[in-house]
């Protein structure tokens, strides 16, 4: 096998011959259609890492058995509680449709007096094992580690003509394969023996090491790192001058590694799609209709009991990268398109005309930052997103949906760039390389910026993109003051993108550092007393 995603779309082919589906009963089970499972399965677009999960919870495994291969996913499998194709056969004894809390679901048992089917190769002696610990198929002793490697026992036939095939290329059926029981013979007629039937032991597929820079993309860590290499041998190492030329130039930089990063995308978005009347901005120099959620408070009654003379010590957090974290939202891909539902559709993106509930909590912000103007108001997704967050947790009521102009969405259209980014600026960080810091922070400060209707950019044009992702950097900033006043911290001011201020211990909330899920001390300070 070529590579872990090649190991994935053979253990997926055979997990779907095992249990009969076909690829549009498999789509309508992880929430996809059957145009991208096709794709997916054909090599033109990628399972990603949320896909794994959802995969794995369907089949009822765990993701490392996913990825270790198709003998051994479907080893697991045999035992294991398997979801069955709506026309496929049902196992014998199994209860008919409708007799069960679900007719999709069958247990596979096997028959009285057959040996253990084997869940995968054990993680201390290699051999087969029964039994599973924290996940991992394991002998619970040394002496069944023993006794295996004198006798390795045969998977059964029905597992392994399904792998040989898949592996082949050759699914031999679609339907599901269930041990058979043969029919008690004559009293009269001796009982045959049984064929044996030889089966290589359990394989598990190799996989490379994974790192960091390739998870990201390594083509896109090269290209961001030889770029910082060849303008600084352009001005023969003079790192202020090239520092000059690299942020002159981040704009058309950052576009072209979007472009790369988009590449082996499965759809392709729009980058110049009508823009709605309400993300127009009403003047050279005005606004537009949309809300973004900027935080601008203060905690009054910690500010009045200092006035009054009580002391506290403050510190002054600092969130690192915001608006590259940010990067990581959902976003509209096509064009936006009006609905008036008044119900959130969780696969769609976009900008929201709604009337938002009343916030009630005097020491955490309100979600939707400094807005004093009551009624009714624009706001993008992830702005809609925490308000119905907040409205699950039990902070507030739901929000009431007007209208909603929408598109098809995806959480990790910016993705791949996001992780290279994060991946250059956390080497550079650690190297003490500060012209590559400020290359990368240049190019994801000025990607936000300009993707709206600014002339500075003419590669694309989405303000809807631009309003959603600084949202996200303020719904990112209002998660921690959430989580400090969870843990016990009092939240004293929350402003701009990545400024939070809190009394107490923030250590035993957060991790100091600069990484993107870190925080760093900016100051310390004495609020009230004499």
């Amino acid at each position: 096998m070529s590579g872990t995603e090649e190991c994935l779309r053979l253990t997926v082919a055979a997990l779907m011959a095992r249990t009969g589906e076909r690829q549009n009963d498999l789509a309508a089970a992880i929430g996809l259609s059957q145009a991208q499972v096709s794709r997916k399965q054909s090599g033109a677009a990628h399972w990603s890492l949320d896909d794994v999960d959802l995969l794995a919870a369907h089949y009822g495994l765990s993701a490392l058995d996913l990825l270790a291969g198709p003998a051994h996913a479907a080893g697991v499998l045999h035992g294991a509680t398997l979801p069955l194709a709506p026309d496929a056969p049902a196992p014998a004894g199994a209860p008919a449709a409708g007799s069960a809390p679900s007719a999709h679901l069958a247990t596979v048992s096997a028959p009285v007096g057959a040996p253990e089917v084997p869940l995968g190769p054990c993680v201390l002696c290699g051999g087969p094992a029964t039994d599973e610990v924290d996940g991992f198929p394991q002998h619970l002793s040394a002496e069944e580690c023993a006794a295996t490697a004198r006798a390795v026992p045969a998977i059964p036939a029905v597992v392994t003509k399904d792998i040989e095939d898949i592996e082949r290329g050759t699914p031999s059926t679609a339907v599901a394969h269930e041990p058979e029981v043969p029919d008690p013979a004559p009293a009269t007629a001796p009982a045959a023996e049984p064929e044996a039937v030889a089966a290589p032991p359990v394989a598990v597929a190799s996989r490379p090491p994974r790192t960091t820079a390739g998870y990201a993309s390594g083509t896109l860590v090269e290209q961001i790192t030889g770029r910082v290499h060849d303008v600084l041998a352009e001005h023969a190492g003079d790192v202020e001058t090239a520092q000059a030329a690299l942020i002159k130039t981040a704009i058309p930089d950052v576009m072209a590694l979007f472009k790369v990063s988009r590449a082996s995308g499965r759809y392709e978005h729009s980058d110049f799609p009508p823009t709605a009347d309400i993300l127009r901005k009403k003047s050279q120099k005005g606004a537009d209709e949309i809300w973004e959620g900027r935080p601008k408070w203060r905690n009054a009654d910690v500010f009045k009991a200092a006035k009054q003379g009580a002391r506290f010590e403050v510190t002054a957090l600092d969130m690192n990268a915001a608006y590259l974290s940010a990067l990581k939202c959902w976003l509209p891909i096509g064009q936006l398109r009006e609905t008036t539902g008044g119900v959130h559709d969780p696969k769609k993106s976009g900008v929201h005309l709604i009337t938002p509930a009343d916030w009630h909590h005097t020491d955490l912000p309100n979600p939707l930052g400094h807005r004093m103007e009551p009624g009714e108001l624009w706001v993008t997704e992830s702005t809609l997103r925490q308000l119905l967050d907040c409205a699950r947790s039990g902070l507030a009521d739901a929000p009431v949906i007007h209208r909603s102009l929408v598109s098809g969405a995806t959480e990790v259209l910016l993705e791949k760039l996001r992780r290279a980014l994060a991946e250059v600026r956390r080497t550079a960080l650690a190297e003490g390389d500060t012209l590559t810091v400020e290359y990368v922070k240049a190019m994801y400060a000025k990607f936000v910026s300009t993707i709206g209707e600014s002339s500075a950019n003419r590669e694309i044009r989405r303000p809807d993109w631009m309003h959603i992702i600084r949202a996200k950097a303020f719904a990112n900033l209002w998660m921690k003051a959430d989580k400090a006043r969870t843990a016990g911290l009092t939240v004293v001011e929350m402003s701009g993108t990545d400024e939070l201020h809190v009394i107490g211990d923030w250590h035993t909330v957060f991790a100091e550092g600069r990484d993107l899920h870190e925080v760093k001390a900016k100051k310390t300070y004495t609020l009230g007393g004499a």
